[in-house]
């Protein structure tokens, strides 16, 4: 026996199932789209503070071409949107700073919508 109050609730779990079973989906897709992005931009970013850690300390000491070398190897190796010219490798011997950086943008194709986001990965050797 059905009661009043529950007259105009049938049928409302199988919408609301629907509901979140579409609003988890479209989460999901947008994870598998923009997650490994970033995890490659947090690789490179490690990567490059680790170069620019121990390029002056090591011998040979490496060069600035050297260092443009090794962090272009790594973007190839991550397959990101960086062309070598676009690392900026700064080095100073006489201070024994080093600065790497480089700057892209990744376009995320969403299927009812395209987002634009701007990376910055930046390192160096600077002490605290």
């Amino acid at each position: 026996m059905i009661r009043s109050n529950q007259i105009g609730e049938r049928g409302g779990s199988k919408i609301n199932f629907l509901i979140t079973i579409v609003v988890l989906g479209a989460m999901a897709f947008a994870g598998v789209k923009i997650v490994p992005v970033y995890f490659a931009n947090y690789q490179f970013q490690d990567a490059i503070q680790t170069e620019a850690r121990f390029a002056l300390s090591a011998y040979p000491k490496k060069s600035v071409e050297d260092v443009r070398d090794d962090c272009f190897k790594k973007v190839q190796e991550l397959d990101l949107p960086i062309k070598r010219e676009s690392i900026k490798v700064i080095m100073d011997p006489a201070t024994g700073t080093l600065d790497i950086s480089a700057d892209y943008t990744v376009t995320f194709d969403l299927a009812v919508y395209q987002w634009t986001h701007d990376f910055h990965p930046h390192a160096d050797n600077h002490t605290i």
